[in-house]
């Protein structure tokens, strides 16, 4: 799909429920950016995220936020598929970040050396890191990982020197809560303070049991910030909010995964995006998909809006305070200029 088709449900939600709760310049801090050619051939059943969209331009990208966004201007931070190849990943995020003037962070592996590291990201005009944990040290299992097996010392004292941005996507099956994740967070901040480190989708904190009582330790942290891509849940947020504050707040969708139509429910301890019935083909097997013949399902990217509106509702957030978590906190980061 190029671009986003709205229903007339998607223009009365954007109309009657974001379009005045939104500022007029949005950063989107959270997008992967690639063609098909950067992805990786696989045999094999089609991973549902891959029905949703099977790659996505950076024509396709800007196209969707006019579609989605009208009234607003949007700015992307962008990066690659980390699943995908990562030099032609990071080859063509580098063309379009200079093409386009946007911010670009580069993917890394595990076996990358610092001195490699190092070259390849100024070279790329990068930002800064996109780690992911498949990309992690050999013999281990990427949803097993811990973070210094895919965020090596090696590479973060790189990214310390040059005060690099790190977006980084934790792992274990039991998220934000694990207290390893918690202690290694905590240590990347401690050790590299020039790391400017945002831990993405609010450590997936999807479902209200995610959060466990990560924030207890997290809120003594002095510069790490969180972004709530692909985040719903309006109670992940609050708490967020609640222990660092809205400065460091950001907002991000996750595209082009956020051009699913769906919206979020949470059952015993579990994230389920309720889908439209046959939207995505068969999707037996995906423990956190369920079909619906609902009529009206918007898309993923308002719902998102939809869970820090709720959130901005119950801690009285400002107007200043949404304008800096959708866009200024971001922009000042990046050094974004609309």
């Amino acid at each position: 799909m190029f671009g986003f088709k709205l229903t007339d449900y998607d223009i009365k939600v954007y109309q009657e429920e974001l379009n005045e709760f939104l500022p007029k310049n949005i950063v989107d801090s959270h997008t992967h950016v690639y063609t098909l050619d950067c992805k990786k051939k696989k045999d094999g059943p089609v991973y549902w995220p891959s029905r949703v969209a099977e790659d996505c331009s950076i024509e396709d990208l800007v196209q969707t936020y006019k579609d989605l966004f009208p009234n607003q201007n949007v700015v992307p931070v962008m990066f690659g598929s980390p699943s995908g190849l990562l030099d032609k990943s990071n080859a063509y995020i580098s063309e379009k970040a200079k093409e386009y003037n946007y911010p670009a962070l580069y993917l890394n592996h595990y076996d990358m050396t610092a001195d490699f590291l190092e070259e390849e990201v100024i070279k790329g005009g990068f930002q800064g890191l996109k780690p992911y944990c498949c990309n992690c040290k050999a013999g281990v299992k990427g949803a097993d990982a811990g973070i210094f097996e895919f965020l090596p010392h090696e590479h973060l004292k790189v990214a310390d020197k040059y005060g690099w941005k790190v977006v980084l996507h934790i792992s274990k099956e039991d998220r934000l809560k694990n207290p390893q994740n918690i202690r290694d967070l905590m240590e990347i901040e401690q050790k590299y303070p020039n790391v400017k480190l945002i831990v993405a989708h609010i450590g997936r904190a999807y479902a209200p049991e995610d959060i466990g009582d990560a924030f207890d330790t997290l809120k003594h942290s002095k510069n790490m910030m969180f972004d709530f891509c692909a985040n719903t849940l309006s109670l992940a947020t609050e708490k967020c909010i609640e222990a660092v504050g809205t400065k460091r707040v950001l907002y991000g969708t996750d595209m082009p995964i956020a051009k699913m139509r769906m919206y979020r429910i949470s059952e015993d301890g579990y994230y389920i995006n309720v889908v439209p019935r046959g939207a995505y083909g068969d999707i037996t097997g995906a423990a956190h998909m369920r079909e619906s013949d609902e009529a009206n399902i918007t898309n993923f990217t308002y719902e998102i809006i939809r869970g820090f509106k709720e959130c901005a509702k119950n801690l009285s957030l400002t107007k200043q305070d949404v304008e800096d978590i959708m866009c200024n906190n971001a922009a000042n980061l990046y050094g974004i200029k609309f």
